[in-house]
């Protein structure tokens, strides 16, 4: 067998502790991200335990984005079967993307009141995408109907507001949507997740409409940071939608 040199030696000796040194910063600073998030999630678990754990008998009223409709939802629908809902509890809320996002509360104020109603459920769980995140948050902060939402689901949400509504201020959601605004003031002044509702956000830096993409994070929140999802690809990420229907059954 041929001997190596003691210089060559020492040379990848160096190498591989350069290499492990950055492997294992690189994996502590993920591990710290991590273990932020467990902790969150083993604390809100604990806290549902404690009060009695939903089941996927909770029904989910699910809430489209700006120009979005009833068939944004197909994917997440398909995903929450998967993990033990019926068809007959998932149900798609649809509003006025042009016109105005108090209006479109109000709306969905009376849309969880009849899925109540149709269902015999005393709460509902809402999942919700982009422009969604505003009329969501108006009814559970503005109009009380955290009362009748056991979790909040914001996938993308434009909670604090997007630049990007700059492009269509012709319309008054979009006015309501941008940073700054009346509306985006009411809904995030003081206590951003009231009552004893669960809040959840899922947000990436990859999202190029939410901008900036920290929007979507809530004071009081498990604020999930994706790695790299586009905003239109979060309809179709099954790994979120399924994360978003075990926090639901959580």
């Amino acid at each position: 067998m041929r001997r190596r040199s003691p210089r060559r030696l020492l040379g990848v000796l160096a190498a591989a502790t350069a290499a492990l040194t950055l492997f294992s910063s690189a994996s502590t600073a993920g591990a710290a991200d991590s273990a932020t998030t467990a902790a969150r999630t083993a604390a809100a678990q604990s806290s549902d335990t404690a009060a009695g754990a939903l089941s996927t008998s909770t029904p989910v009223v699910f809430v489209h984005g700006y120009t979005g409709d009833a068939s944004n939802w197909v994917t997440a629908m398909s995903v929450f079967r998967l993990n033990g809902w019926a068809g007959s509890d998932l149900f798609a809320y649809e509003y006025n993307s042009y016109g105005n996002n108090i209006t479109n509360a109000q709306g969905l104020a009376a849309f969880v009141d009849d899925v109540k109603a149709r269902t015999g459920a005393s709460k509902v769980a809402i999942v919700n995408h982009s422009m969604g995140g505003l009329v969501s948050q108006y009814y559970l902060k503005v109009l009380g109907g955290n009362t009748s939402v056991s979790h909040l689901a914001s996938i993308a949400g434009a909670n604090h507001g997007t630049t990007y509504a700059g492009a269509c201020l012709i319309y008054t959601t979009c006015r309501q949507m941008y940073p700054g605004s009346s509306f985006i003031s009411e809904i995030t002044s003081g206590d951003e997740t009231p009552g004893t509702t669960r809040y959840a956000t899922w947000y990436s830096a990859c999202d190029g409409i939410i901008l900036p993409y920290t929007s979507t994070r809530l004071d009081g929140a498990t604020n999930n940071n994706v790695l790299c999802q586009t905003h239109i690809g979060f309809l179709a990420d099954t790994v979120v939608l399924g994360q978003i229907a075990r926090f639901v059954a959580s």
